[in-house]
């Protein structure tokens, strides 16, 4: 983070300061509300006297416009991004689609970065800490029971593996022949060409995990869901096709299983 300061500083002391700071006044003094690495930085240049717009904001207003920039860095941790995602929704009453606009994401990343605070807390401090990617814990969601995520966790950091090995170990990219389990289901069949490019489109398409289960002749789509609003958005989807100027009436249906 210093060294970004520097290169932020140099870049001031080269152009100066292209976006101002965001204040308020409180006590007579001037708060700080966004811009918190350009006033570090414009320190770093020397400068005294930084562009500042003040504005009269409400402590809740403060408090969202600090948190949406902080989500907005570019080396933002994994975890803390999917924490302030999460608080966003739980303090701002804010949707999914909400936030994604907000922070100028996609909602399916949303979506899916929101999914990682479902792992078990010794996996996210893992990942907070880099022990493991971003890309692993996604990996490790293909796993539904903890006990497994932590066994598979644990072999990621002894045995160094890399992101394929964990999808062959849980099954979401396995080349191995799909084996039927003791209950008699069929594993995901996304091994085969023609299902694997439908599986990633369906989940790109509805932002949440998709399996598919049998041939390319018979079979079925399973569809997860996280929430009742998670829920919602994908039938509005799959049943009125996304359009938003219409207002339509959704389910009242429980939260939490596959749909």
């Amino acid at each position: 983070d210093k060294e970004q300061i520097k290169e932020l500083a140099a870049s001031i002391k080269e152009h100066g300061i292209i976006e101002p700071i965001l204040t308020r006044m409180r006590g007579g003094k001037y708060e700080l509300i966004a811009g918190e690495r350009r006033l570090r930085a414009a320190r770093v240049a020397g400068l005294s006297i930084v562009p500042s717009i003040v504005k009269d904001f409400s402590d809740e207003q403060s408090l969202e416009i600090s948190l949406i920039e902080n989500l907005q860095r570019e080396d933002l941790n994994p975890l803390d991004e999917a924490e302030g995602y999460a608080r966003l929704i739980k303090e701002f009453k804010m949707t999914q689609e909400q936030v994604a606009k907000r922070v100028g994401k996609n909602r399916s990343t949303v979506t899916n970065m929101l999914r990682i605070l479902t792992l078990p807390d010794k996996i996210k401090e893992s990942l907070r800490n880099e022990q493991i990617s971003v890309s692993h814990a996604r990996a490790l969601l293909a796993v539904d029971n903890s006990v497994r995520q932590l066994e598979l966790w644990r072999q990621i950091i002894s045995n160094k593996m890399n992101v394929r090995d964990v999808e062959v170990l849980t099954g979401g990219k396995s080349d191995s022949k799909p084996k039927s389990s003791k209950s008699g289901r069929k594993r995901p069949q996304t091994q085969n060409v023609e299902l694997n490019a439908l599986v990633e489109k369906l989940t790109t398409y509805l932002g949440t995990k998709v399996k598919i289960y049998g041939s390319p002749v018979r079979g079925k789509i399973e569809i997860q869901y996280y929430s009742k609003e998670d829920l919602e958005r994908i039938l509005e989807i799959l049943l009125f096709k996304n359009k938003p100027s219409q207002v339509r009436p959704t389910p009242n249906l429980a939260s939490g299983q596959p749909a």
